[in-house]
């Protein structure tokens, strides 16, 4: 090789070292933000119908479901639908001050509003489509004839929807009246749905009957009949799938936005409800679900009358943050004894059975025809039989509580800071890169609704826009709070 032709050699591997340096340099504040404005313009404009999400759709965003198919005008709401991802716009535009995350979030919210119902809360999913919509006694839409009105709480439905929208509420200065008009109207429905003894059902239309529904301690059943008897549940005392948990959650938020003692006290009372579903000796747990007589009852055909040890963990938890926000150490009492029988309820392999059978303390499992059985060989895979332990984590928690003094109790702050760590920049990076042309991230997947479509094994998911959508905004927060 001539002398006279290295000096171009050179600078030719200069300037590839020089591009590859830059590729796989860290993001800019600059270009997090492009990618962010970009996702939301793809995601409000594309996946969205009038601000209503579902849970998934095709790359093409031609089909789209929830827990089952879903239309265009379809929005769903537990989360990650609509109130989730609506959620995710309000807390980027929190943190960024991005117009593009307000716009999305008020059209996330005011599909809410809506899709309303005149029972005060919302249902599984909600229709803004207008003939779709006369299947549904919405509260925006003339009252005329039989239509669905049924608000659920299961799977933090409703309670989503109603988070969201306060915190909305609380972000433009209660100004905004359809907003601030749909959430004192939930919490008017919400609050005359309370049991007199605190408890919460899984769903409802009108206040209940304080006469059907008298204050007792929980207790066993004489009998239970080991086959389903499929009765309405619906309005049975539910812990399952959180609904008591997360209602306190929004009791505890909405005095905190709003500073009414009403909601405190509703909070309380569900806290006294916790109480009096402990169930005595020898299983100082709780069950899913209990019937007006305070006895473990049956839900689903693979629900039966039980002690749960899956819902109870989160009902321990649920003490705790009451303990917190009212320094009453009357929701710490429960909590040892508790812990100690679900610690002896470990399966050999440190997991907990989702059901206990009563008194006898026996794991409770079905076969895939829905018998009951004590063996977890032939269990359907629908749903979870067996549930991750979280005593250590629990009982750690409430050691460090009981020594902690009640003066330097308090709830967690809102606002949130968040530093430019590695591992920040690192998933910032891998969400940038990921993202199509569009500003969509498509991910490899299959759609439950469309098993046989191959069109549908690229897919879009509403779970994984929201968590990049986070980590977007979490990272441009994070450099200007480091200039």
């Amino acid at each position: 090789m001539s002398q006279r032709r290295r000096p171009f050699l050179t600078a030719a591997i200069l300037l590839i070292a020089v591009g590859f340096l830059h590729a796989n340099a860290d993001p800019s504040r600059t270009e997090a933000m492009e990618a962010m404005n970009k996702a939301i313009r793809f995601f409000s404009e594309g996946a969205s119908h009038e601000g209503a999400y579902v849970y998934r759709y095709s790359s093409d965003l031609m089909l789209r479901e929830g827990e089952g198919k879903a239309l265009t005008t379809t929005g769903w709401t537990e989360p990650p639908g609509t109130p989730a991802v609506g959620m995710a716009y309000l807390e980027a535009y929190q943190l960024t001050g991005a117009p593009s995350a307000m716009k999305a979030a008020k059209e996330a919210a005011y599909a809410l509003v809506q899709s309303q119902l005149r029972s005060g809360g919302w249902d599984s999913s909600f229709e803004l489509g207008e003939k779709q919509r006369m299947k549904h006694a919405y509260r925006t839409e003339p009252e005329e004839g039989k239509r669905k009105n049924v608000t659920t709480l299961d799977d933090n439905k409703s309670q989503a929807c109603l988070m969201f929208l306060m915190r909305m509420d609380e972000e433009l200065g209660f100004k905004d009246g359809r907003i601030h008009e749909a959430v004192d109207y939930a919490l008017n429905h919400f609050l005359a749905a309370q049991y007199p003894n605190g408890a919460w059902p899984q769903r409802f239309v009108d206040p209940p009957d304080p006469k059907e529904h008298p204050i007792l301690q929980a207790r066993y059943p004489d009998e239970w009949s080991r086959t389903f008897p499929r009765k309405n549940y619906q309005g049975y005392y539910t812990f399952n799938d959180g609904t008591m948990s997360d209602m306190v959650d929004v009791l505890l938020e909405v005095h905190r936005i709003y500073g009414e003692k009403r909601f405190m006290d509703a909070a309380r009372k569900t806290g006294d409800f916790i109480l009096l579903a402990q169930m005595p000796a020898p299983q100082p747990g709780w069950a899913q679900q209990y019937n007006p007589r305070m006895e473990p009852a049956w839900a689903r055909k693979f629900e039966p009358p039980s002690l749960s040890g899956g819902e109870s963990q989160g009902v321990v938890q649920t003490l705790m943050t009451l303990y917190r926000a009212t320094r009453e150490e009357k929701y710490l009492e429960p909590i040892p004894r508790a812990l100690a029988y679900y610690k002896r309820c470990l399966r050999p392999d440190g997991r907990l059975a989702r059901f206990y059978e009563l008194k006898t303390n026996k794991p409770l499992y079905f076969t895939k025809d829905y018998r009951l059985t004590y063996s977890d060989a032939d269990m359907p895979t629908h749903y979870g039989f067996i549930v991750s332990s979280k005593l250590d984590r629990l009982e750690r928690e409430y050691g460090k509580l009981v020594e902690t003094p009640k003066e330097r109790l308090g709830t967690v702050e809102q606002k949130r800071t968040y530093k430019l760590s590695s591992g920040l920049i690192r998933d910032t990076t891998k969400v940038i890169k990921a993202m199509d042309s569009r500003g969509a991230w498509v991910q490899k997947g299959t759609m439950q609704e469309y098993p046989e479509d191959k069109s549908t094994r690229a897919i879009i998911e509403s779970r994984t826009f929201i968590s990049n959508l986070r980590t977007l905004s979490r990272f441009i927060a994070a450099s200007d709070q480091r200039n």
